[in-house]
């Protein structure tokens, strides 16, 4: 299941994110500091960012944050900025949830959904492909949704 982030995950979140940040699926980790003004940006309001919470049996299982863009090619691009599935709840379809959520609740309002990956990281550009992302000659994906 997939919720909108709250106050109460706040704790989750940031051991999460910290997690996140100190793996090879990014570039350097992040400082405290500033996943603490990410949560608080999720949490002031929903017109740059948004925070999702992956639940699984009942416990939080990961996170996802969403940005808003626009790129003259595409129009309203949604960026999947990060998706993070703690280690014990992946292989379990969550990242397929969360593709049908984005396109349930965001393919009506974006013309884009966008992402990044390393192209190392074999299972996450399986599934972002399966998903209709393809690969960008500068080592990013992109999902066209709405392109007129």
């Amino acid at each position: 299941m997939l919720r909108k982030m709250t106050a109460e995950d706040r704790a989750f979140f940031l051991a999460a994110a910290d997690e996140f940040y100190h793996t090879d699926a990014v570039e350097k980790p992040l400082p405290m500091s500033r996943l603490e003004a990410d949560f608080d940006e999720i949490m002031r309001s929903d017109v740059y960012l948004e925070g999702l919470i992956f639940e699984y049996d009942g416990q939080r299982a990961g996170y996802s944050i969403l940005t808003k863009t626009f790129h003259t090619e595409a129009g309203l691009t949604l960026w999947i900025e990060d998706i993070y599935i703690l280690p014990e709840f992946r292989g379990k379809g969550l990242g397929s949830e969360l593709f049908a959520f984005l396109e349930e609740n965001y393919a009506d309002r974006f013309g884009r959904f966008r992402l990044e990956v390393e192209e190392d990281n074999l299972a996450a550009v399986s599934l972002y492909k399966k998903n209709g992302f393809r690969m960008l000659p500068y080592g990013q994906m992109v999902r066209d949704i709405h392109v007129g």
